[in-house]
C-alpha cells in the first residue's frame, strides 16, 4: 500500500501518522458497519474530500483490504483485512485464552468445539479444540465453511436485516453439500427467522452428512455478533437435542471470550 502515502513529505511525521491512521479507521468503518458503505458515506464520516477518499479506496481494493460490492457498488472489507484480523486475533495471548475456554469446554460435551467469525459468506474456524474420540470431523483452524448451511453461518445470517440477508445470499450459490441442505431462498428465509427468535444455531446435517451442530452469538456491548461458539459431533454418538442440552455451557464460553473479542 506504499501508494498511499506517496508524494507527500518524509519529514511530516504528523501527517503520515494521520494519513495511516485514516486507513485502519476506514477499514474500521467498513468492519462495523452492518451493510456495505458507499464512497459519499465513508467520505462523510471521516470527513475527507471524496477524490481523496476514492483513491484510497482504490488502492486498498487492489490489495484485496477491501472489496466493492456489484449489487449496490458500495464497499466492505476484503479478504486481506479479514485474513489480517483473523492473524491478530491468533496471537499467543488470544490462542491461550481461547485454548483454555474451549478446552473446558470439549471437557463438558466431550465433542468438538469452535470459535467463529464470519467473512462475507463464508465462516471462518478461528481457533478451535477437538474431542478425543475417533469419530470426529477433522478441520484446522484458518477453515472456511459455506455460511448458508452451518450452524455458525446460518447464526450470522439469522442476525442480518431481510434486505441484508437477501442481498448477500444473491451474490452467492446455495449449493447442496448433503440432502438435507436448505438450498430454497424462501424455505432458508424461515430458517433464519427461526433462528433469530431462538437465538441459537442450528446444523442437522447440513453442511456434513451425518454432522451436527448448534452455535450461540458472542456479542459486542451495542449487540453487534463479533463471533460464535459452536459445538459438533457425528448423529453416531450425539443429536441435535442432545447438543442443545449443552447450551448454557457454550453461552458461559461465549461470556469469557467476549472481553477477549473486544480487547
Amino acid at each position: 500500500m506504499d501508494e498511499l502515502f506517496q508524494n507527500h513529505d518524509p519529514t511530516d511525521s504528523r501527517g503520515e501518522d494521520a494519513r495511516g491512521l485514516r486507513v485502519l479507521r476506514l477499514i474500521e468503518h467498513l468492519a462495523s458497519a452492518s451493510q456495505p458503505m458507499t464512497l459519499s458515506q465513508l467520505a462523510f464520516r471521516m470527513q475527507v474530500p471524496k477524490a481523496t477518499m476514492m483513491r484510497t479506496l482504490d488502492s486498498l481494493e487492489r490489495h484485496g483490504y477491501v472489496l466493492r460490492t456489484s449489487v449496490d457498488r458500495g464497499y466492505v472489507p476484503g479478504a486481506a483485512a479479514n485474513n489480517l484480523a483473523v492473524t491478530a486475533l491468533r496471537n499467543n495471548a488470544f490462542v491461550r485464552s481461547c485454548r483454555a475456554t474451549l478446552g473446558k469446554l470439549v471437557g463438558l460435551t466431550g465433542e468438538t468445539c469452535n470459535l467463529t467469525m464470519q467473512e462475507g459468506n463464508v465462516v471462518v474456524y478461528v481457533d478451535r479444540v477437538e474431542t478425543d474420540e475417533p469419530l470426529r470431523l477433522h478441520l484446522l483452524p484458518g477453515t472456511r465453511a459455506p455460511i448458508h448451511c452451518t450452524a455458525s453461518g446460518k447464526l450470522f445470517l439469522s442476525r442480518l436485516t431481510l434486505l441484508e440477508q437477501r442481498r448477500l445470499l444473491s451474490m452467492m450459490p446455495l449449493k447442496r453439500l448433503t440432502p438435507k441442505t436448505i438450498t430454497d431462498p424462501a424455505l432458508l428465509e424461515a430458517e433464519l427467522n427461526r433462528i433469530a427468535k431462538r437465538g441459537i444455531g442450528i446444523d442437522d446435517q447440513e453442511f456434513v452428512l451425518g454432522m451436527v451442530a448448534v452455535a450461540v452469538p458472542i456479542c459486542a456491548a451495542d449487540g453487534r455478533i463479533l463471533a460464535a461458539v459452536a459445538c459438533h459431533a457425528p448423529v453416531a454418538r450425539k443429536s441435535v437435542d442432545q447438543l442443545m442440552d449443552y447450551i448454557p455451557k457454550l453461552e458461559e464460553a461465549g461470556l469469557k471470550l467476549q472481553p477477549v473479542l473486544t480487547g
